[in-house]
């Protein structure tokens, strides 16, 4: 189910989110769906005003590459490297800032078989780290513009 996406300054958006302690799968699948209509490539909970530490991401279907992930209770162990892109923020449209994320980020988070860790590079990485922040109420107009 398309879900509405929250708009700033929607008081959601600044929160810090719950940990998730028990079935998500609905509002995972509802917030894929949501995140593909909009067209995003990324996804946190409070941006369909839900305060869970939840995301969902999948950075290459607009390129015909699917591969739709679920984050559930995840948080960067691990940084190395600096990446600048444009990034923008379904809750804030119309926004593009240039900002800097590390180029690797080391994620752990909840999966059906226990806590695992995972590694990205690039975009992924700028992606799950924007989506993160999201979880602790900070969004990309609280983060430095990068003149470079």
């Amino acid at each position: 189910m398309i879900r509405l996406v929250v708009l700033h300054p929607d008081p959601v958006l600044r929160g810090v989110c719950d940990p998730v302690t028990g079935d998500c799968v609905v509002l995972a699948r509802d917030m894929l769906d949501t995140m593909y209509a909009a067209p995003g490539r990324g996804l946190a909970a409070p941006q369909v005003g839900v305060a869970l530490r939840l995301i969902v991401m999948d950075t290459g279907w607009k390129e015909g590459l699917p591969d739709p992930r679920v984050f559930v209770n995840p948080q960067v162990v691990a940084r190395e490297g600096r990446q600048v892109n444009t990034e923008g923020c379904l809750s804030i449209p119309d926004t593009p800032r240039r900002i800097a994320r590390p180029a690797r980020v080391t994620v752990a988070f909840d999966a059906p078989e226990g806590r695992r860790r995972e590694t990205f590079d690039g975009f992924a990485a700028a992606c799950l780290c924007h989506e993160i922040d999201h979880l602790d109420g900070v969004l990309i107009l609280d983060l430095p513009e990068v003149a470079e």
